[in-house]
């Protein structure tokens, strides 16, 4: 019988909320050496996961998009809404302002190969596991996958 999420999840993830202090998210990252957290509401429902990856605008700051004049109107050749987005994340001071809204995530009962799979073609680095309402029950990373294969050849 092929392996679940479930049995090589990490059971009762450490969480964050949209208000939680950005500085606060970044020590709980460095301190435990993980990289990245779920954010949660107040009922424990996934809302966004906050990572590595997004903590980076935080340090290389943003470059407007370019643009040309042309008969006293701007073009730009970006689009703008893509620049305030990232704007917004490197000048943010909360989970919320930073976080990758729209997680991908996964249910317990799927199987490390379908697991494996949405991280492969989502190029994701972590899956929140959920159950019911979307409430967050645990975490997969590659590194778990990576052990069960380890173990399963043993």
């Amino acid at each position: 019988m092929p392996k679940t999420v479930a049995d090589v999840m990490s059971r009762d993830p450490i969480v964050v909320y949209a208000e939680t202090p950005l500085k606060e998210a970044i020590q709980i990252l460095a301190e435990r050496h993980i990289s990245g957290l779920p954010v949660v509401d107040d009922v424990g429902k996934l809302v966004g996961i906050i990572s590595e990856t997004d903590l980076m605008w935080q340090e290389t700051g943003v470059t407007p998009p370019a643009y040309i004049m042309f008969l006293d109107s701007v073009i730009y050749l970006k689009n703008p809404a893509t620049y305030e987005r990232d704007l917004h994340k490197a000048l943010g001071q909360t989970v919320g302002e930073v976080m990758s809204k729209n997680p991908i995530a996964i249910s317990s009962d799927k199987t490390l190969k379908q697991a494996a799979t949405i991280m492969h073609d989502r190029s994701v680095h972590r899956l929140p596991v959920i159950e019911g309402t979307d409430r967050v029950i645990g975490i997969l990373t590659r590194g778990d996958i990576i052990r069960a294969m380890a173990a399963s050849q043993d």
